[in-house]
């Protein structure tokens, strides 16, 4: 079968996930969850460490979701939500509610600059929870969107 685009392969997706939860147990986090979407925002790998929150799937699919949605690294979604929150309250309700325009939603890209998916991790800071998701997806070989203008 001929793959019609790019996308995280579900080896890439659960070695990002336990990726996280290793950085978080690593740091001494609060118990995190992490999920992976691949490029059209279907979940790929989800895990949760023992203890995690019950909310915390939700939350994590929801940074990983935005980022996708809107084709933004997660730093540029917090600060047009800042600019804008009358308009992001209204992506938000469009989206259904799965849309959280929070540090840790990380997109994934290949070398090339292409988006493979993105990475939302809940559990800890937000700051916490983007420094693991970064550090695991640097760890399978591919590169994280952290910045607005970069790619």
């Amino acid at each position: 079968m001929t793959r019609l685009s790019a996308s995280i392969t579900l080896d890439q997706a659960s070695r990002i996930v336990d990726g996280v939860l290793e950085s978080g147990n690593d740091r001494s986090l609060a118990p995190l969850t992490a999920a992976v979407l691949d490029a059209g925002g279907n979940v790929v790998a989800l895990k949760r460490a023992d203890g995690s929150g019950i909310l915390r799937a939700e939350v994590a699919l929801a940074k990983a979701y935005g980022v996708l949605a809107m084709g933004w690294s997660a730093h540029a979604l917090v600060e047009r939500a800042q600019a804008l929150p009358q308009f992001f309250g209204a992506l938000g309700v469009l989206a259904g509610g799965r849309m959280l325009p929070v540090a840790g939603g990380v997109p994934i890209l290949d070398d090339s600059g292409t988006v493979l998916g993105a990475v939302g991790v809940s559990g800890d800071t937000s700051e916490n929870d983007e420094a693991c998701a970064v550090e695991a997806i640097g760890a399978v070989g591919l590169r994280a969107w952290l910045e607005p203008g970069e790619k």
